[in-house]
C-alpha cells in the first residue's frame, strides 16, 4: 500500500470508529468518508462505502460471488483489479455487477456515484437504526424488504417507465428460465418508445469525455456479446445504454462530443435492429435501422452510414423481399465508395444472396456467374479491411461470416459441392454463435436434399433444431426450418424420420408464438 493510500485508509478508519460509536449507519459513515477524503485523495463514493465497512477488496469480491452462487448463476469474472477500476473511476460497473454491489452495500446506485435506478427496480437501502425496547438498546440493523415501487427520475416519466420495463425484463432473464421469456407487448412498447425518443432528440438536439469513453467501451462490449448472449437479454442492455445516450444528446454538446454521441446512437440503434432480426420482429428492426441511419448521417462518416445500410438490407433479405435487399445492398456499396470498411465486404455478399434467392436452385449460368463475381468482390474487400474490423462480428465483418454467407449463396444457387466445402469450413469457425450454427446446419441439410439424400437431410435438420437452446428459438430460425420441411415434403412426404423433424420443429414454433414477426 502506498503512503497516500495508507493515509486515506487511516482517516477512513477513524471516521468509521467515531461513526459506529455515535450509532451512525454504514451509509452515513460512507458519506462522511467521501466528504473528508475526496478532495485530498479523490476517494469515490463506491470506495467510501467499502471503507465505511472496514473491509478489503477481496471481501467485497467474495460477497458478490456468494450472491451469484445464491442466485444459482455462474461464478462472475469480477476480481480485485476490476473492482479497483470501479473505485478509481476508470470503469463503470455494468447493470448486473452494479445490482450486486448495491446489494452488498445495501444502498441505491446514486449512493455509489452512479445515475439511474438499479435493474431490479427495487430498493436496496438499509433502514436507520431504531430505538430498542425496555432495555433501551438499539435494535440490530437488518436488511429491509425491497419496496415494490419504482420512483421515476427526471422530467420524462414515460422514458423512465420504458427503462423500468426493460430493467424488470432483464432481471427476470437473470433469475428465471430464459425459455419462458417472450418479446411481449410491454417490452415491444418500451423498445419503440426509446427508439422514438431517440428520433425526436436527433432532429431537435454537457457530457464528460470520460463518460463518453465508458459508453463507447460499453457499445463495443455489447457488439462482442452479440454472438454469445441470449437476444432478449442483450436487447435490454443495449436499449438502456441507448436511452442514456439519448439523455445526453437532449442537451446541446460541443461539436466533437455531439459527433461521438451520434456515432454511438447509430451503432446502438443498428445493433438493436440486428438483435430484433434474431428475435423475429422485422417491423421494429426496420424502425431501429432508420433511426441508426438518421444518427449516422449526422456524423458524415461514409463507412458508418454504409454499415447501417448493409445491416438494414438483411431485414428484407430474411423476411421475403430479395429485390429490396438487393437495392439496399447496392446503396450500401455506393455509400462505402472506395473506403476500406466492413460494408465493402458485407454489401456484395447480400447482393449475391439476393440474386440467389430471386433465381432459385435451378439458376441460369449468368445468374450463377453474377453471384460468384459479387462473392469475389466481397473476398477482395475483406482482404483490405483493418485487422480489428475482421475480428468484430457486430460492427465489422469476420472471416467466419464470409464463409457462412458464401456457403448460403452457393446452396441457394444449387452449387452443392462447393457449398458443402465452404459450409464445413464455416461450421468449424463458429464456436459460440448458436444461431448461425443452426442456420449453417439447415443449409447443409438443403445441400443433401438437393443431392437426393433425403434421409441425411432430415437427420442434419433434426440435429440442428435439437442443439439450439430455447432462448434462441425465434421466427428467425423457424422460417428456414419450415422451408426445409416443405422442400422435404415435396420430394417425399412419407420420408423416414420426418415426424421426428416435425416434432423438433413444433417445439420451436411453440417458443416463438409471442415473437411478433
Amino acid at each position: 500500500m502506498s503512503g497516500r493510500q495508507h493515509r486515506e485508509t487511516e482517516i477512513a478508519r477513524r471516521i468509521r470508529a467515531k461513526g459506529l460509536a455515535a450509532g451512525r449507519t454504514s451509509a452515513q459513515i460512507a458519506d462522511e468518508i467521501h466528504e473528508s477524503c475526496t478532495t485530498q485523495f479523490g476517494t469515490t463514493r463506491i470506495k467510501a462505502h467499502r471503507l465505511s465497512y472496514g473491509i478489503a477488496l477481496a471481501d467485497v469480491i467474495e460477497q458478490v460471488r456468494a450472491l451469484f452462487e445464491r442466485d444459482k448463476k455462474p461464478v462472475p469474472g469480477i476480481g480485485e483489479t476490476l473492482l479497483s477500476a470501479y473505485e478509481s473511476g476508470l470503469k463503470r460497473p455494468g447493470p448486473e455487477y452494479l445490482h450486486y454491489l448495491c446489494t452488498v452495500y445495501r444502498v441505491e446506485p446514486a449512493a455509489l456515484g452512479y445515475d439511474g435506478p438499479c435493474i431490479c427496480g427495487h430498493g436496496h437501502r438499509m433502514p436507520a437504526l431504531t430505538g430498542g425496547g425496555e432495555s433501551g438498546e438499539r435494535a440490530p440493523v437488518l436488511p429491509m424488504e425491497r419496496e415494490l415501487v419504482i420512483h421515476p427520475m427526471g422530467p420524462d416519466p414515460d422514458a423512465q417507465e420504458d427503462e423500468n420495463i426493460l430493467r424488470r425484463t432483464l432481471l427476470n432473464l437473470l433469475n428465471v428460465d430464459t425459455s419462458l421469456a417472450e418479446l411481449d407487448g410491454p417490452v415491444l412498447g418500451a423498445c419503440e418508445g426509446i427508439r422514438r425518443r431517440m428520433d425526436e432528440t436527433l432532429v431537435s438536439a454537457t457530457v464528460s469525455a470520460a463518460m463518453l469513453d465508458q459508453w463507447e467501451e460499453a457499445t463495443y462490449s455489447f457488439g462482442r456479446q452479440y454472438t454469445t448472449t441470449a437476444p432478449l437479454r442483450l436487447l435490454c442492455d443495449v436499449l438502456l445504454e441507448l436511452s442514456a445516450v439519448r439523455t445526453a444528446m437532449a442537451r446541446r454538446q460541443p461539436t466533437d462530443l455531439a459527433e461521438r454521441l451520434c456515432r454511438m446512437a447509430a451503432q446502438l440503434s443498428g445493433l438493436s435492429g440486428m438483435i430484433l432480426i434474431n428475435l423475429g420482429d422485422h417491423r421494429l428492426a426496420r424502425s431501429f435501422f432508420r433511426t441508426g441511419r438518421t444518427a449516422a448521417d449526422e456524423t458524415g462518416d461514409r463507412a458508418l452510414r454504409a454499415w447501417v445500410c448493409a445491416r438494414e438490407s438483411l431485414v428484407p433479405l430474411y423476411f421475403g423481399d430479395a429485390r429490396e435487399a438487393l437495392h439496399l445492398a447496392k446503396k450500401s456499396r455506393d455509400l462505402a465508395g472506395s473506403t476500406p470498411c466492413p460494408a465493402q465486404a458485407m454489401a456484395p455478399v447480400v447482393e449475391a444472396r439476393a440474386l440467389a434467392m430471386m433465381s432459385g436452385a435451378d439458376s441460369k449460368k449468368e445468374v450463377v456467374d453474377q453471384a460468384k463475381r459479387a462473392l469475389a468482390r466481397a473476398r477482395n474487400a475483406f482482404s483490405h479491411m483493418r485487422e480489428e474490423d475482421q475480428e468484430d462480428v457486430a460492427f465489422g465483418y469476420t472471416e467466419k461470416q464470409l464463409y457462412f454467407y458464401q456457403g448460403d449463396v452457393l446452396t441457394k444457387l444449387g452449387q452443392t459441392i462447393e457449398a458443402e466445402v465452404v459450409l464445413d469450413q464455416a461450421l468449424t469457425k463458429y464456436e459460440d454463435h448458436i444461431v448461425d450454427q443452426t442456420l449453417i446446419r439447415l443449409d447443409q441439410a438443403q445441400c443433401r436434399l438437393i443431392d437426393g439424400d433425403v434421409k441425411e437431410a432430415i437427420a442434419i435438420g433434426t440435429k440442428a433444431l435439437r442443439l439450439v437452446g430455447d432462448e434462441y428459438l425465434t421466427d428467425f430460425i423457424v422460417r428456414p426450418a419450415l422451408a426445409l420441411e416443405q422442400a422435404i415434403m415435396s420430394v417425399n412426404a412419407d420420408a423416414p424420420g420426418l415426424e421426428d423433424y416435425r416434432a423438433a420443429l413444433r417445439r420451436s414454433k411453440t417458443q416463438v408464438k409471442g415473437g411478433g414477426a
